[in-house]
């Protein structure tokens, strides 16, 4: 399925905002993007295997707030990071 990501996480993409990846939760899904993005599950999951403060993750627009929540090959997972500073 798509997945779009934030500019935070594109060093791990290669610059590429838009990836596919599989899997049947929220969570099998962030496992295969690690698979083929080394190193990018953790800048989205702490170490309690809960997601990050400042990642937001939806599907089909619409926000999800647990790893567990099923998906299909049809979904659009969209990956974003709040902005910071002052």
């Amino acid at each position: 399925m798509k997945v779009a990501l934030p500019s935070p996480l594109l060093e791990y993409t290669r610059g590429q905002r838009e990836v596919e990846a599989e899997g049947d939760t929220l969570d099998a899904l962030l496992c295969d993007l690690d698979r083929r993005y080394p190193g990018i599950r953790f800048r989205m999951i702490d170490e309690q295997g809960r997601i990050r403060a400042h990642i937001k993750l939806f599907v089909d627009k619409v926000i999800q707030r647990e790893l567990s929540f099923s998906l299909t090959n049809k979904d659009v997972v969209d990956i974003v990071a709040a902005l910071s500073g002052g």
